[in-house]
């Protein structure tokens, strides 16, 4: 369980009336915050209508994304580290606990305190863990309780101090740091110059650059990137969403294209692919090159589809590598965690 150190502590040792907000990073809505805390370079957190809270002295390390909503609203807990590229979405995190580089915590988890979660683990929607879980897996399973040797780690990432100071939490708005780009940025490469809809929303950390055309209604997340730079366009339907820390890419003389209504979740990697019209593709999946998604699929949390790989309209993807693991019979349900037109004025200034 060596790569749990990855979680190596940030932590301040003293309590302090403030918290630590990097430049890049995004607070979306009104966040309640514990003293001390770390919001690191290029993390997100998006809390509709308050949702969120991050307890005193905890860190959320590079890229890390929080969501809450008022039906799955997140807390974490004191003195708690979230890893780089972790992904938290409705969920319900302890005090104390460790979660490694990248994991995938799904809506309704309940993580007890001093809990270790591995690099690359993902909890599946309403799974609870008791205090002092180690978890490890996709998906994830409680694999042992916490050792002493374990202990004696927690305790020495945190400053010798496994003490939680109960201290109260201090809102912070968006107000106070608002999102007021309107259009992202936008990059021209060569003579390439993407081209934005009118009607769609970039948050203002998205980035854009190249051969790429954005469509109607369309909504792109705070510290999305979208790359059309290599001799291959990118075209994203009407409606589409792309969240959070989610990355678009091309290999030379490819294409990128996504079918109007596509929801793609935080921290996602697509390359090169096509996914058709009303595809989810939930938090943390990997697409790549050549991959081929029909009409209304469902690409569950994690997933790595290979490249090349071609699944039929409607299907159930999971695993790492990817397999079609069922077929819908309908379109899939815009998740909980999707971006509401009605939550946008809320979590930016407009106009």
């Amino acid at each position: 369980m060596s790569s749990l150190s990855a979680t190596a502590s940030l932590l301040p040792t003293a309590v302090g009336p403030h918290f630590t907000l990097a430049s890049s990073a995004r607070l979306l809505g009104t966040t309640q915050v514990g003293p001390g805390a770390i919001i690191s370079r290029g993390a997100v957190v998006r809390s509709v209508g308050g949702s969120v809270t991050l307890g005193a002295f905890s860190a959320l390390r590079e890229d890390a994304v929080v969501v809450g909503t008022p039906e799955r609203p997140t807390s974490i807990g004191e003195k708690t580290v979230l890893g780089p590229r972790s992904l938290v979405m409705g969920a319900r995190v302890g005090s104390l606990c460790d979660i490694g580089d990248g994991a995938i915590l799904m809506p309704g988890v309940t993580l007890g305190d001093r809990c270790l979660v591995g690099e690359g683990t993902v909890l599946p929607p309403g799974m609870t863990v008791p205090d002092q879980s180690v978890v490890l897996g996709r998906p994830g399973q409680v694999l042992r309780m916490l050792s002493s040797e374990d202990l004696t780690h927690l305790q020495q990432r945190r400053g010798g101090d496994l003490s939680l100071p109960a201290a109260p939490l201090t809102p912070f708005s968006a107000r106070d740091r608002a999102e007021d780009a309107p259009m992202g940025q936008l990059y021209a490469f060569r003579d390439r110059h993407p081209f934005v809809h009118p009607t769609a929303t970039l948050f203002s950390s998205a980035e854009v650059s190249g051969d790429v055309v954005i469509g109607a209604g369309a909504i792109i997340g705070a510290g999305v990137k979208i790359t059309g730079d290599l001799n291959g366009p990118v075209r994203i339907g009407a409606r589409v969403q792309i969240l959070e820390n989610t990355v678009l890419h091309l290999q030379p003389d490819t294409m990128l294209v996504l079918d109007e209504g596509v929801v793609v979740g935080p921290g996602c990697i697509l390359h090169a692919c096509n996914l058709g019209a009303g595809t989810v593709v939930e938090p943390g999946a990997i697409l790549c090159e050549g991959s081929h998604l029909g009409k209304g699929c469902h690409v569950a949390a994690g997933s790595l589809v290979k490249a090349r790989a071609v699944f039929p309209d409607y299907a159930l993807v999971e695993g790492f590598p990817a397999a079609q693991v069922g077929t819908r019979t309908s379109p899939p349900e815009p998740p909980r965690w999707v971006l509401r037109p009605e939550d946008l004025p809320g979590l930016r200034r407009m106009g």
